[in-house]
Parts: C-alpha cells; sequence; structure tokens
C-alpha cells in the first residue's frame, strides 16, 4: 500500500508541465540559478566582501567593480553575491522551522478535532492577527539579534500560516472514502495522518513554501533595514540596503543591486508558486 501510495505522488509531480508558460520556466531558471549562485558564492566573488579598502570609497561601477564599491571600500558585487547565500540561508532555515510547525500544529488540529482543534485554532488565530514583521520584531526582541535570531523570530511568524492552510485541507481530506476504509482495515492514526492525509496535501505545502520563502527573505530584508536584524558585519541584501541607505544620493548602486536581486527573486519564487498551484491544483490546471 505504501509503495502504491508514493508511486501515486511521484506520478502526480511527473505530470507537472511548468515548460508551457514560458514565464514560469524563466523564474524557474532564475531560481535555480539564484540557489547555484548561493551555493558557490565563495568562488564566484572577484573580491573579499569583508575587506575595506580606504583608497577605493564609494568608486562608481567600472570595469573591475562592476557594481562599485560601498563607504568602506567594499566590493558590491561581491557582497550581493555572498548576500545571496546569507539571505537565503536565513529564508530556508525560516521557512523549515515555520513550516514544520505549522504541519504539525495544522495536522494535529484538524485531525483530532476536538477541545485540541480550538485551543490551536485560537492561539494560530491570535498569531495571524499580527503581520509576520511585527511577530518577528517582537520575537527578535526577546531571543536577541542576530542571524539565529531572525531565523527563529521569522519560524515564529510563518508558523501559523502554515497551520492554518493545513488544518483546512486535513479537515477535507480525512472525510474521504480511503480514509475509512483505512481506519477500518485497522491502520493506526499515525499511519493514516502519514501516508494518507499528509502525502496527499504536499502539493499546496510546496506551494506555500515557494510563495513564503521570498517573503521570509523580504522580512529579514525589513529587519536588517531597521537595524534589528543581523549583524552588522553579515552581508545580506537588507544589510546592504541599511548600510548605503545614507548614501543614496551620492552612491545609490550601493542600494539598487541588492535591492533589484531582492525584488526579481522575490518576483520570481512568486511566479514559480502560482505555476505550481495551476499544476497540483485540479480545479485551476487547463488541459
Amino acid at each position: 500500500m505504501n509503495k502504491n501510495i508514493t508511486s501515486r505522488v511521484i506520478s502526480k509531480f511527473k505530470k507537472i508541465k511548468i515548460w508551457r508558460n514560458p514565464m514560469i520556466s524563466v523564474s524557474l531558471g532564475f531560481v535555480i540559478f539564484v540557489l547555484i549562485v548561493a551555493i558557490f558564492a565563495p568562488f564566484v566573488v572577484i573580491h573579499d566582501p569583508f575587506q575595506n579598502n580606504l583608497d577605493l570609497l564609494l568608486v562608481s561601477p567600472n570595469k573591475e567593480y562592476i557594481m562599485g564599491t560601498d563607504q568602506y571600500g567594499r566590493d558590491i558585487f561581491s557582497r550581493v553575491i555572498w548576500g545571496t547565500r546569507e539571505s537565503l540561508k536565513i529564508g530556508l532555515l525560516s521557512i523549515l522551522i515555520g513550516a514544520s510547525c505549522g504541519i504539525f500544529l495544522g495536522l494535529i488540529s484538524g485531525y483530532v478535532g476536538g477541545l485540541t482543534d480550538d485551543l490551536l485554532t485560537r492561539m494560530v488565530n491570535l498569531l495571524l492577527s499580527f503581520p509576520v514583521i511585527i511577530v518577528a520584531i517582537i520575537v527578535v526582541g526577546i531571543v536577541g539579534a542576530g542571524s539565529t535570531g531572525v531565523i527563529v523570530a521569522l519560524g515564529i511568524g510563518i508558523t501559523p500560516i502554515f497551520a492554518r492552510i493545513v488544518r483546512g485541507q486535513v479537515l477535507t481530506i480525512k472525510q474521504n472514502t480511503y480514509v475509512e476504509a483505512a481506519r477500518a482495515l485497522g491502520a493506526g492514526n499515525m499511519r493514516i495522518i502519514i501516508f494518507h492525509i499528509l502525502i496527499n496535501i504536499s502539493g499546496p505545502i510546496i506551494v506555500l513554501v515557494t510563495i513564503y520563502l521570498p517573503l521570509a527573505i523580504l522580512a529579514e530584508s525589513s529587519l536588517s533595514f531597521l537595524g534589528i536584524g543581523v549583524s552588522p558585519d553579515t552581508p545580506t541584501w537588507g544589510r546592504i540596503i541599511a548600510d548605503g541607505r545614507a548614501y543614496i544620493q551620492s552612491a545609490p548602486w550601493i542600494c539598487l543591486f541588492p535591492g533589484l536581486a531582492l525584488i526579481i527573486t522575490s518576483i520570481s519564487f512568486n511566479v514559480l508558486g502560482d505555476g505550481l498551484r495551476d499544476e497540483l491544483d485540479p480545479k485551476l490546471r487547463v488541459r
């Protein structure tokens, strides 16, 4: 039975034809490119992204420094490349925490029901009443700034979003005939949750990850811009923009290039998420 369920899930994802939409194909290509850059950042950078050079303060873009330098003489191109790794790392880890906790709470709430569902739903609704960035600011104020604090803060802020979506999916799927049949055949609750419910809601979960990953990156950038994010010596896109805001008129390239990287990456993930949603949802898919 397990092999049959797994094979159905695999065949479901094999039917995805993202390449039919040029915009989605381009977005997927850019997402893959960004991931490759993040992985191989130490080999892509031209200059040391942490090295100050007082002889090269606020140099405009040229052949050697294609994105110019900042107020400390550091190469913007190298810092943007390194910032890709840091921003994606924070985004991915915060999504991992938020998705894991949210999926767990959503599964328990939707499947168990009763008083447990009421309590978890009220807690989730309370957290959802505040924007993610507000929750993150509160958590950062408690656990402290820095990469770890930002990751934990964003993870907590994202958790109720996943919990609410997963709960709704579970409430729908647990009424299906195959779930009742599995229970009648003696399948335990854990087996039903994993092999009959969780696998069948994997599509919406993947879509949520692609949609909220750029939001996590944007939230990290906002926290860094406000000065309560990562430490000043950690180059993320938001930190680079925050450091260059005082020179927006005299050296606009400091904010321009990390800003473009942030915008294009966010749009690419969102377009990819919309495409996956259309492909994985039979109600939206057009054949």
